[in-house]
């Protein structure tokens, strides 16, 4: 019974004690809207050239569209991970560390929360690191709340200050905006197969 209860109680202290973390991804509404926004602004494109009767093949228009496309993606698939040590700021493997690189600060490194005024006229907010580099806080993921609230329990910044640079509504107003490109898209692609025929390679 003895040996039991050792080998039992060495088996548990070799056990990882448990890692106190989260991940917050692109909030889903704001990668559907820009998505779609990305989608109504280049989709007609193709068709243009046809109407103008220009030179340039629709093939070049359509991988453009796409790499675009893909960049788009790329750049919407950040996440924030945090956890009792750090907070990160990662990507999927498949996106070029050329393209987009994430960031990862210990919580120990963080000096202050610093706030930035932008061209719009809103807010957004560095971390500065005891070596004198800043990092943005990402202001655009789903649970922000929860973030910031991570943010002050583990640096001891007081965050009640801090909001998302855009809000919900704005964003469904963007969508509604990007509804109405959509239906503007498909007159204008109605009306250059009706006018040219079939896309030409």
């Amino acid at each position: 019974m003895t040996s039991s209860r050792s080998v039992q109680g060495i088996g548990a202290e070799s056990e990882p004690a448990p890692v106190n973390s989260a991940t917050f991804r692109i909030s889903p509404l704001i990668r559907l809207t820009l998505l779609s926004l990305y989608g109504a602004l280049v989709i007609p494109l193709p068709f243009l050239p046809q109407m103008a009767e220009t030179a340039i093949p629709n093939s070049a228009l359509w991988t453009g569209l796409g790499l675009g496309a893909i960049a788009l993606w790329a750049a919407l698939s950040e996440r924030v991970v945090v956890d009792d040590q750090a907070i990160r700021v990662t990507y999927p493997a498949w996106v070029p560390r050329f393209f987009r690189r994430g960031w990862s600060l210990p919580w120990a490194e963080v000096q202050a929360l610093k706030p930035r005024s932008t061209g719009q006229g809103g807010l957004v907010y560095y971390f500065l690191s005891q070596s004198g580099q800043a990092y943005l806080l990402p202001m655009r993921v789903a649970g922000f709340a929860r973030l910031v609230q991570w943010v002050q329990d583990k640096t001891g910044i007081d965050t009640s200050d801090v909001r998302p640079l855009a809000q919900a509504w704005m964003y469904v107003i963007l969508l509604g905006c990007t509804v109405g490109l959509w239906a503007v898209d498909g007159w204008i692609i109605w009306t250059a197969l009706h006018l040219t025929g079939p896309l030409a390679p």
